[in-house]
């Protein structure tokens, strides 16, 4: 893949049928090799999910497993900040890319590990957005995992139905805050998933209550409850409330996801238990039972 500076210098879009065909046989080789493949997304944008992205690729990290973070937001990329990851990706003299390590069982790919200024503007439009994903699939050396996680931007554009169409039996879990202005976003994202026939593992609500940091009690700042009713009304597994905790701004200034904090608090036990979850319900989806391949 290309070095970009500013946006202007997009990935070589491949011409010909039979190099896209090569391509495809690299993603599916690629793939093969990837256990669980999750897709986080949400309708509507500030509600933390790339923040639930890197917290549960780091819970599941922590527990032993081999983990990939696949960022696909091209226009507003934040995982590597989110981890503390900086400078560019290594490109190999085979065009192969080599992902940036931030433990021994997390790798990280994210867009602005490709841009030589990560404060430019990308100014792509569809065609090369949904060359970069492909090439974040074929040309990266994920190795094998257990799980690739992949951070999508808010909405249903480009990004979440290339995802869907190179990764069919990738399993959904939709992002959403407690109050309507988030969930009415979050209905439309659900009926585009199953419009795509996607595997939908659970609804996490986050930013579910305050936690005061001094009486440790929950404020309903933006409510609660508000995603596990979305969650009941569409039939789908509730996979966790986390709560607003002054530990993630702590985390985020540090690079450092929550659960990998030394010190306890209400919003690491909450993604702690978001992860285990997530483990669980992957392990035991008829989905991801049909499609595993090793």
């Amino acid at each position: 893949m290309s070095k970009c500076s500013g946006g202007s210098f997009p990935p070589t879009v491949d011409s010909g049928s039979a190099k896209i065909a090569m391509q495809d046989q690299r993603i599916v080789k690629a793939l093969e090799r990837i256990r669980y493949k999750l897709f986080v997304m949400s309708g509507k944008g500030g509600v933390g999910k790339s923040s639930i992205s890197v917290n549960i690729a780091a819970a599941l990290a922590a527990m032993g497993f081999k983990v990939g973070l696949m960022d696909v937001d091209i226009h507003g990329p934040s995982v590597p900040r989110l981890l503390g990851i900086t400078g560019q990706l290594e490109i190999g003299k085979n065009s192969e890319i080599y992902p940036k390590r931030y433990s021994d069982n997390l790798h990280v790919v994210s867009m602005e590990s490709l841009l030589l200024d990560p404060d430019q503007a990308v100014l792509w439009r569809g065609p090369m957005k949904t060359s970069a994903i492909r090439q974040f699939i074929s040309d990266v050396q994920w190795g094998e995992l257990d799980f690739l996680v992949v951070d999508s931007p808010p909405g249903t554009g480009d990004e979440p139905m290339t995802v869907l169409k190179l990764i069919p039996e990738a399993l959904a879990v939709v992002v959403t805050t407690p109050q309507e202005v988030s969930l009415a976003d979050v209905r439309k994202a659900i009926n585009f998933l199953q419009y795509a026939q996607a595997n939908i593992l659970g609804v996490v609500e986050n930013m579910s209550g305050l936690a005061c940091p001094h009486c440790g009690k929950s404020i309903d700042l933006f409510k609660k409850g508000g995603g596990k009713d979305l969650a009941e009304h569409y039939g789908l597994e509730f996979l966790g409330a986390i709560p607003l905790d002054p530990a993630t701004v702590v985390a985020g200034d540090l690079g450092t996801p929550v659960v990998l904090l030394e010190a306890e608090s209400p919003a690491k036990e909450a993604l702690l238990a978001l992860g285990d979850r997530v483990a669980r319900a992957a392990q035991t989806s008829l989905e991801a039972a049909s499609t595993v391949h090793r």
